[in-house]
């Protein structure tokens, strides 16, 4: 299937891009208005976007019923400053009460019986709920159209970061305590538990040799995957002869030498599925 854009309407590319694009982070942003009216609502068309100077970057979308901007929107070009709370589970229906189209003049923090935590640098309060909140200064705001489901990028420099004790024990933040929770298509969202984390090496502080530095007969290969191939490529060197020669010693390797190529790529592939890299590539070079 293949879709122009300029071919659907803005509901239509909407669904796709909201579908695809995830899970998304939920920007959870209190604001207020020139006269201290509170605004609380969350926004999932949202990231962090520089470490230095540190900015996040999230975008109010207007109404797409009748193009109307919404009142975080209205609120930081009046007051050129948001908190920016991070949404953990066990706040996540909260949050998403506060997403209910409210008239400006209500508090959603007082609609979700969400706690309202005066700031250290700026007017609009946090929610004490959060994990983490960042208070932030606008930088800009871009205006990415003016007709309904236009985006509205709003750049905001963090100036000062909340997180609570628990998440930070002895002092030293962990991220693996969060209960995060991200925002897919539709009413669905994820939830970044243990059991749904993994690991992948970062090719950082190393230079992977690449796919393309493997033999046909690798990258050919019908038994592994282009996640395996990917991993291969991350090794920084290829195995020497002497390694290769050692490995091929194996009884493991020896046998499924015997049965055959794809024999060999099964068993590499179980070491690779176990994050033995050096190994596979011994046993696949062999």
């Amino acid at each position: 299937m293949i879709l122009t854009a300029t071919d659907l309407s803005p509901r239509e590319t909407y669904s796709f891009l909201a579908g695809a694009v995830a899970p998304r982070p939920i920007c959870f942003a209190s604001t207020i208005d020139a006269e201290g009216k509170v605004n609380l609502s969350p926004y999932s068309f949202f990231n962090v976007v520089s470490g230095d100077p540190p900015m996040l970057a999230f975008s109010p979308l207007r109404s797409g019923r009748d193009g109307k901007t919404k009142d975080t929107l209205n609120n930081v070009l009046a007051v050129p400053e948001v908190v920016i709370n991070i949404v953990d589970h066990a706040m996540v229906e909260q949050m998403s009460l506060t997403s209910t189209a409210y008239p400006p003049e209500v508090n959603e923090f007082e609609k979700a019986a969400l706690t309202q935590v005066q700031s250290e640098s700026v007017r609009p309060p946090r929610v004490g709920e959060s994990p983490v909140s960042f208070e932030c200064v606008v930088d800009r705001v871009i205006a990415l159209g003016d007709g309904p489901m236009a985006g509205n990028l709003v750049l905001a420099r963090v100036v000062c970061i909340h997180v609570r004790d628990e998440f930070a024990p002895g002092g030293t933040f962990d991220p693996t305590l969060l209960d995060l929770v991200g925002r897919m298509g539709g009413n669905d969202y994820v939830r970044a538990i243990p059991e749904s984390l993994f690991e992948i090496p970062k090719p950082v502080r190393s230079l992977g040799i690449g796919v393309d530095a493997l033999p046909p007969h690798i990258r050919n290969s019908t038994v592994l995957s282009g996640n395996n191939l990917g991993r291969l490529g991350n090794a920084e060197r290829l195995p020497t002869e002497a390694e290769i020669a050692k490995a091929a010693k194996l009884p493991a390797v020896a046998q499924a030498r015997s049965q055959g190529r794809e024999s060999l790529h099964t068993l590499a592939k179980d070491s690779l599925e176990r994050g033995d890299v050096e190994l596979a590539l011994r046993i696949l070079l062999g």
